[in-house]
């Protein structure tokens, strides 16, 4: 029982790191901080796979039965499941939100290219268009 309570505290620990961690992802996306928005997300893959192993170890417990039967463990499950469910809600937003980021840049980068495209451009006195050679 205490090596299933001690799975479980674990799980609660990881979906907490978690959230916290999502938190910053959305800070990092907002500020369009790419170096922190990389390790945050290398971070996140890890915590994942962490509470996908400890989810496994303790649905594979002997002693499974007693997370609904014992109150404190109900109430920890319980608490774990609210955690993770609002995670999944918060990486869906934060990835709704990486995409817009991420078509701003590509719009952003298309017009620079087209600008630049077009400062090689001059008109004559004919208002006809030639390129312009430094």
């Amino acid at each position: 029982m205490a090596a299933l309570k001690s799975l479980v505290d674990f799980q609660l620990k990881n979906a907490t790191d978690l959230s916290q961690l999502l938190e910053k992802e959305k800070t990092a996306i907002a500020a369009r901080i790419s170096k922190d928005i990389e390790s945050l997300a290398k971070e996140k893959v890890t915590l994942i796979s962490q509470l996908q192993q400890t989810d496994q170890r303790i649905g594979s417990h002997p002693d499974v039965s007693t997370l609904t039967d014992d109150p404190e463990l109900s109430t920890l499950v319980d608490q774990i499941r609210s955690i993770v469910h609002d995670c999944q809600q918060a990486n869906l937003i934060n990835g709704e939100a990486l995409a817009r980021a991420q078509l701003s840049f590509n719009k952003l980068n298309n017009l620079m290219q087209q600008s630049q495209g077009k400062i090689g451009m001059t008109y004559d006195s004919g208002v006809k268009h030639k390129t312009f050679q430094p």
